[in-house]
Parts: C-alpha cells; structure tokens; sequence
C-alpha cells in the first residue's frame, strides 16, 4: 500500500495540473497581498490629496484676500490724476492779481478793512510755489470770521497758517493774518513777488487791492 500510496503522491507531483494549481495558488496569494497594500497606499494618498487640496485651496483664499485692494487699482489711479489735474486747473491761481484781487472781493463782502498786506513767495517745488500772504485786518469780530471763512471756502486753494486777535476798540478787532495759497512755477516766477524770509516781514506792505485795482506797491503781477 506505502508503495501505491508513494507512486501516486509521485505521479500527481509529476502532473501539470498539481503544478498549475499551485501556482495558481501562489499567484492568488501574492495578488491578494498586492491588492491589500494598494488599498492601503490608495488611502493613503487620497487623505494627502485631500490635505494638500485644502491647503492650496485655503493659501489661494488668503490670497485672493490679500489682492482684493489692488483690483481695479488702474482705474483709481487714473480717476486720482484726473482729480488732481482739475484741482491744479481750478483751484490753484493762474497768476498773481487773480489771488489779489480775491482778496479785495472778500473784504468788500465780509465788510472788514484791511490795514496792510504783504506777498512773498518760498522756494520753487517740483511743480508748485507756496505764496504767502500776511495781513492784518480790522473789523467786527462776526465781520473777521465772515471773512475768514469766506477764505477758507474759497474756489481758490487758500489756508489760513495763523491767526492772532489783538485788542478791541469800540468793538473792533485787530486780526493778523498769515494766510498761504501756491502757484505753479512758471506763473510764480512772473508774477515778481519777493523771496520769503522766514525771519523778517514782507517787504511789499500795502492795503490789498480791492476788486478791480491795481497790485499792490512793490509787488508784480504776473499775467
């Protein structure tokens, strides 16, 4: 029986068949093994996708918010230059009597007197020169604040550096006033104003020129 028994076991290892099986076996175990570390690999890379996912995705919203001041920032720059062009075309003063002569309209208006008044101008700038004027007023104290308001709220670029009230008589006010506008350049250069000296007075002291006069003593006017 041992001997049948031996040359069986004998033929079915010598069979093609036993040895397809086998192998058949060995293959099923081996894709199995496969297939169970791909899946595990396969999770594991999409869990990292995710995560990368989220975090471009949160990176692109930080910065979409960190551009959304720049958007349209073309046209905004375009607008503020137009807006600067017409304040430089209509708020600045072409020339010196256009300025002076302000002046006296709004002392006829608030009713004031103007005692002295003197021009100057600083030091050119990239575009502009600052003018100063400096004048002293008398007058009602609601006439002196008509008038200072009316300067303030004026068309053309006036700001009021100083003010300083001194005493009253017979209900009037003595008013100093240090007032600064600017002029383009070429305009400041032919109007003939004097350099400002920060430590003197202007030199052209004179009544300002009411509407219609002339320029003041000593002071040229620019056309």
């Amino acid at each position: 029986m041992s001997e049948k028994s031996n040359i069986n076991w004998r033929e079915r290892l010598s069979s093609p068949l036993t040895w397809h099986v086998a192998a058949f076996s060995v293959l099923l175990v081996v894709m199995a093994v496969l297939a169970t570390r791909f899946a595990l690999d396969w999770v594991a890379i999409s869990s990292g996708s995710s995560n990368a996912l989220a975090s471009k995705q949160t990176e692109l919203r930080a910065m979409e918010m960190q551009t959304a001041p720049l958007r349209g920032l073309d046209k905004r720059v375009a607008h503020s230059r137009e807006l600067i062009g017409y304040f430089y075309e209509n708020r600045f003063p072409v020339n010196y009597s256009s300025f002076a002569t302000q002046i006296g309209n709004l002392e006829v208006k608030s009713g004031v007197r103007i005692t002295r008044v003197g021009y100057s101008q600083g030091k050119p700038g990239p575009d502009l020169t600052e003018i100063f004027l400096d004048a002293n007023l008398i007058g009602e104290y609601p006439q002196i604040m008509h008038f200072v308001n009316s300067l303030e709220r004026d068309k053309i670029f006036f700001v009021v550096k100083q003010m300083n009230l001194s005493g009253q008589q017979g209900g009037l006010v003595n008013l100093r006033l240090q007032v600064s506008t600017w002029m383009r350049n070429a305009a400041a250069a032919a109007s003939g104003l004097p350099k400002a000296n920060p430590n003197i007075q202007p030199q052209n002291t004179a009544p300002a020129p009411s509407a219609g006069q002339a320029s003041p003593a000593g002071a040229g006017e620019g056309e």
